[in-house]
């Protein structure tokens, strides 16, 4: 067993929000090889056509497999997901894992069933998440804030940026008018905020994203190959990077390997401009 080769996942967000979900199916599966692939040159996604979310996910992925191939592949971004899925199944026969947001374990868990959903505005508008509310949250108030400026306050933090608070707390205004006790973080660059989220909503109790589930289906579909032990078993050398590559479709962000090694995701590679393959930092081991 000890012999067998680690398994490998990609992770595959428009941005760095993926790397919340990355960084959680390191915490559950320390033994498996990440490779996280951003399509940064497209960000955001919120602003595009489907054919043309598709006609990227699709590609960027399909050229990643082929030089990092995978055991698993992770749409850690809702926007993609609600679209790419089935047609990025039809292209590759390794299993793929998309993400929703998680508004049937915030229903599980409010306690006046009063929930906030906070999202991209493209997917606060999408029918399929009125489909999830009435499905499984049918007896809540479910309030929603689709608000432009945290994915993008999200994304600054790599450089070192800082949230903006008086401008967050203007944001979730409509969270304390309704009293909310569970947020949903239905946007992978969400968790990325949540401590400042924290501080701009003292009286939520539960906050609530897609990380736990995403690691739970990534190990259930390794199990079905044999490779769930190898995943789960803690890799005892101090200089293991998990990471194997970070592939970044536009420049790489600045300070990207120090912020990825802040969630304990330090890259053994990060790629710019990929893939022309330029490799832009190296991480020593």
């Amino acid at each position: 067993m000890n012999d067998q080769a680690p398994p490998r996942v990609l992770v595959f967000d428009s941005g760095v929000g993926g790397l919340s979900v990355a960084a959680c199916i390191h915490r559950y599966l320390p033994g498996a090889d990440l490779t996280y692939l951003a399509d940064n040159a497209g960000f955001p996604y919120g602003d595009k056509s489907e054919p043309v979310v598709i006609e990227r996910c699709c590609t960027l992925i399909a050229r990643a497999l082929e030089q990092y191939p995978a055991d698993v592949i992770v749409v850690a971004c809702n926007t993609a997901s609600t679209v790419v899925l089935p047609h990025l199944r039809g292209r590759t026969s390794v299993p793929v894992v998309g993400v929703v947001p998680a508004i049937k374990p915030a229903a599980a868990k409010t306690r006046n069933r009063r929930i906030g959903l906070l999202a991209t505005p493209a997917t606060v508008r999408r029918p399929y998440l009125d489909r999830l509310i009435e499905e499984f949250a049918g007896d809540c108030r479910v309030e929603r804030i689709g608000h432009p400026g945290l994915v993008r306050w999200a994304e600054e933090l790599v450089a070192g940026g800082v949230v903006p608070a008086r401008e967050l707390a203007d944001a979730m205004e409509a969270f304390r008018d309704a009293e909310v006790d569970t947020v949903v973080l239905g946007c992978t660059h969400y968790p990325l905020l949540l401590e400042s989220l924290k501080r701009s909503l003292p009286a939520v109790r539960f906050w609530v994203d897609s990380g736990e589930a995403i690691a739970r289906r990534v190990a259930w579909l390794l199990e079905q190959t044999d490779q769930l032990a190898v995943a789960e078993r803690s890799i005892a050398e101090p200089a293991h990077l998990p990471v194997t590559a970070a592939l970044f479709s536009g420049p790489s962000p600045e300070g990207i390997a120090g912020f990825m090694s802040g969630l304990g995701l330090s890259p053994r590679r990060v790629c710019g401009d990929w893939p022309d393959q330029r490799p832009v930092a190296i991480e020593a081991g």
